[in-house]
């Protein structure tokens, strides 16, 4: 059960389609950034911040899985779900449905942390999980 979930709407542009006008299959990949990015603002932070933090966040493994196409002009909402505080690893698990509320593509997205400077590899930093934990408790209703 996901402890944070979090929609995003995306139209689908004439450009990413194919000649049949339907989404190519990369553009999932770039919907999923694009709600993960709104949720990171949506808590207080973006992408900016963290890295002004000395904080990177690369992405270690992507999986996408189509059940159904998206079509040129279709407005879907993307779907983002954390199942789990981060540690060393943010997994982020997507759902992407269109506008008759059907699911098409499922998929997740890892990312890691490292030091901006070092580039080595580091926990999720404190701060993040604070404003984390805040994020949920303030989406949960509690303070």
């Amino acid at each position: 059960m996901a402890i944070i979930t979090f929609d995003h709407k995306i139209r689908v542009r004439y450009k990413d389609t194919d000649q049949m006008g339907i989404m190519h299959h990369s553009n999932y990949i770039v919907m999923y950034e694009m709600a993960r990015t709104e949720w990171l603002r949506d808590m207080g932070l973006t992408y900016a911040e963290i890295e002004r933090r000395g904080v990177m966040s690369p992405i270690i493994e992507v999986s996408s899985r189509y059940l159904a196409p998206a079509l040129y002009d279709d407005v879907l909402t993307v779907s983002v779900f954390l199942d789990e505080m981060p540690a060393a690893r943010l997994v982020i698990r997507s759902e992407v449905r269109n506008g008759e509320g059907r699911l098409i593509n499922t998929g997740s997205v890892t990312l890691g942390f490292m030091h901006k400077d070092t580039r080595r590899p580091c926990r999720a930093p404190e701060w993040f999980v604070e404003a984390l934990e805040r994020y949920i408790a303030e989406k949960n209703g509690s303070r």
